[in-house]
């Protein structure tokens, strides 16, 4: 678990959907969601109570997909972050097979009242911390649009680097989603016995 000087992160809980919908409505409300998400705000209110309570039970204690958040000290979440891990063979997002096991960052969101106070630096290193601690993850990856040219600093800052590989949006394709890697530290690879 990490800390900011107001905000712990943490796992979220099943019982926690409530809070999960919340949230991720209002990631979808902000002025850059039509860049940064892939779902709509329509298509996410539109979903039933199971939905949610699904979605918050698959991140809060699988080893496929984990949900973390930043709580401020009164208990109000302040951001969060998804890890899903991709395996090898599989399809993945945008339905391109993966070469490797590898951790996919995802639903990146700072609520605006808490952006530039660390709450970001948190939620990316509890969230990366958990994908090398996961056999055989070896890379973390994700994609930032074109246009957001704040999300891609911090990724830059945090350590990941643009890969090369890119993929055209669903509703415009003449616009770009980036692929941006960080590969796990040599001192955290999993050694042979």
């Amino acid at each position: 678990m990490s800390q900011t000087s107001r905000d712990v992160v943490r796992p979220i809980r099943a019982d926690e959907w409530p809070e999960v919908k919340e949230l991720r409505l209002l990631a979808l409300k902000d002025p850059v969601a039509p860049i940064a998400f892939l779902e709509t705000y329509e298509k996410a209110a539109a979903e039933p109570d199971s939905f949610w309570q699904e979605r918050a039970k698959g991140g809060s204690t699988g080893t496929r997909v984990r949900q973390f958040v930043a709580e401020d000290r009164d208990g109000t979440w302040s951001g969060t972050v998804t890890v899903l891990i991709e395996e090898a063979g599989r399809d993945d997002v945008f339905g391109r097979a993966v070469e490797q096991r590898q951790a996919l960052v995802v639903g990146v969101f700072v609520r605006p009242e808490h952006r530039g106070s660390g709450v970001i630096d948190a939620l990316f290193e509890t969230a990366v911390e958990w994908a090398w601690s996961l056999e055989d993850v070896a890379r973390a990856r994700l994609f930032v649009h074109e246009d957001n040219a704040r999300a891609e600093s911090f990724y830059r800052r945090f350590g990941f680097v643009r890969s090369g590989q890119t993929v055209p949006m669903k509703d415009d394709p003449s616009k770009l989603e980036l692929e941006m890697v960080l590969d796990k530290p040599e001192h955290l690879s999993d050694t042979a016995p």
